[in-house]
């Protein structure tokens, strides 16, 4: 809390701006604003402070890389590779690796730095839809997040092509591949991509162009966006003690919140560059340049690229000819694993708010998140829909687990196929049932209080053990919790009323049975079994010696 003075170091750095730009009044209410605390809102940052390090280390990259396929003899230092023919790009990430003093820790850093990005995208994004901070106002900035994963994978595909290594030329033959499967637009993308035939002549130029240019450059524009919308609207913040709608508590922006991030980048940059120097990533020299007809075998793509990897080798063989032999074929095989799977998932996650506040008509303004538990269809459709994924993402290395395994591959991938389907299923029944069982926990924490591990006799020789209520901001915490908004009348049609007329015809019965079912309070916390003090709720122990705990 603040006493309403303004600290001397931002009262004279306002002075300094309002004298000469007229923005005192800015710093001093923009300085001073505040940042809640909770660790979770930390996890944004990682992706934030990974693409820095991603400019800064990919700027130096820039200086030695040559963006060419043309044909060089290499006469660089590593000696296994001395005479051998490859592209100039190879030639050029390998004078990087051994002759650029620093060379080689910052592509591995820049690497590193970008797996880390991707991941902290993801993991930031899980926070956010787990939390519910996706509801108004911010759905506009949801969207901008599903765009900046988007093109955050975009952007790891066309820098892991640029090497053209061995293992990168796989990755671009899939990538060719997929684009020449598009019906009537696939060999146009395909020849604009690659300068004709592949692998043609101008791939790795044009994928430069776009990977140091066109993608940053959209990614920065998003990024901008991003961090002025999450500035002006409120931040969201956990439950908790004197937390409401119309609050932040936390900390200042200057000098804590600060402090924090400062510290917290110079953390992320050191993990970068330790994982940078003993973490060995992508050691082209290994693979070999780059041809057509050379192939790699237990070859993975990064671990973003995995879900593709997956979908495409569990996929049968099916394809559509069009009009007998002499027409069209649609290569069902390959345009289904790389478009379905993202599009399910990206689709999803851009709709899930608007869907969200359809089936619940809630059109209120949100500023304090929920626990997972407490919305559990949410929190069970977001791990079945991680389970897709990474079923996907694990199959994609099926030649991996039957090697290791011991088992057949086609095993794996019949397996595989049952699982991508039947897996997501289990993990939404079993996370739901987990989500109700952590709020019955909640109701008997409020009800009964907890353990203190005080042992008391009553007179007639029965132990109990006395339980306290909970600590003041752990009840908060859970007296957060807020039912889930159903429509109203949303259950008129099942008890005889007469349902509201928005509600009435197929689609309005339909939105009000999914109301009925996804919102509403399933483990109420005041439901009768105590007064919410716990002072004379215990867990009784039998007089004879019996340990086992007697049920209330």
């Amino acid at each position: 809390m603040s006493d309403g003075t303004v600290p001397k170091p931002i009262a004279g750095t306002s002075s300094f701006l309002d004298d000469r730009l007229g923005a005192g009044n800015f710093m001093r209410r923009n300085l001073r604003k505040v940042f809640p605390d909770h660790w979770s809102f930390l996890l944004g940052e990682i992706a934030l402070y990974s693409f820095i390090v991603l400019l800064l280390t990919g700027t130096f990259l820039t200086f030695f890389f040559k963006p060419s396929m043309e044909h060089v003899i290499y006469e660089g230092s590593y000696a296994p590779l001395q005479g051998i023919g490859m592209s100039a790009a190879y030639a050029s990430a390998l004078e990087i690796s051994f002759d650029v003093r620093g060379g080689l820790l910052m592509r591995q850093m820049h690497h590193w730095a970008a797996l880390l990005f991707v991941a902290g995208m993801m993991v930031h994004m899980l926070r956010v839809f787990f939390t519910g901070a996706y509801r108004k106002p911010r759905e506009l900035n949801w969207l901008i997040g599903v765009g900046l994963l988007t093109l955050a994978l975009l952007e790891g595909l066309t820098g892991y092509s640029l090497p053209d290594d061995l293992l990168s030329g796989a990755g671009l033959r899939i990538t060719e591949g997929v684009a020449i499967s598009l019906p009537l637009v696939g060999t146009w993308i395909t020849f604009f991509l690659f300068g004709g035939e592949y692998p043609g002549e101008d791939v790795i130029s044009r994928f430069y162009s776009l990977h140091i240019l066109l993608i940053p450059g959209i990614l920065l524009g998003l990024i901008s966006a991003h961090m002025i919308l999450m500035w002006v609207q409120k931040h969201t913040q956990m439950p908790g003690k004197g937390r409401t709608n119309k609050n932040v508590v936390g900390a200042p922006f200057y000098p804590a919140f600060m402090a924090k991030a400062g510290a917290y980048f110079m953390f992320t940059f050191g993990v970068i560059a330790l994982l940078g120097t003993f973490a060995q990533i992508n050691p082209i020299w290994l693979f070999g340049p780059y041809t057509p007809a050379d192939i790699s075998a237990g070859s993975q793509p990064d671990f973003y690229m995995g879900f593709l990897e997956g979908a495409l080798r569990l996929m049968p063989s099916w394809e559509i000819n069009l009009f007998g032999q002499g027409g069209g074929t649609i290569p069902l095989s390959v345009l289904i694993p790389a478009l379905v799977p993202m599009g399910i998932i990206m689709t999803g996650l851009a709709v899930y708010p608007f869907a969200e506040r359809w089936i619940t008509g809630d059109n209120r303004e949100h500023h304090v998140v929920d626990r997972p538990r407490n919305n559990p269809h949410r929190t069970a459709i977001g791990i079945s829909a991680m389970t897709f994924y990474g079923v996907l993402w694990l199959l994609g290395a099926n030649d991996e687990l039957s090697w290791v395994l011991h088992v057949s591959l086609n095993w794996t991938t019949y397996v595989g196929r049952v699982l991508v389907f039947v897996a997501p299923v289990i993990a939404y029944v079993v996370t739901y049932r987990i989500c109700l069982g952590l709020q019955r926990k909640d109701a008997a924490i409020i009800g009964h209080g907890v353990e203190s591990g005080v042992i008391k006799r009553l007179p007639h020789g029965e132990y109990i053990e006395v339980h306290v209520p909970p600590a003041q901001d752990i009840e908060a915490h859970m007296r957060g919790k807020e039912a889930v908004p159903t429509l109203p009348g949303a259950g008129n049609g099942s008890d005889g009323g007469v349902p509201p007329k928005a509600l009435r015809g197929p689609i309005g019965r339909l939105r009000a049975k999914m109301s009925a079912a996804y919102g509403g309070e399933k483990i109420p916390l005041d439901d009768g079994h105590g007064d919410g003090h716990g002072h004379d709720d215990h867990a009784a122990v039998g007089a004879g010696g019996d340990d086992k705990p007697a049920v209330h």
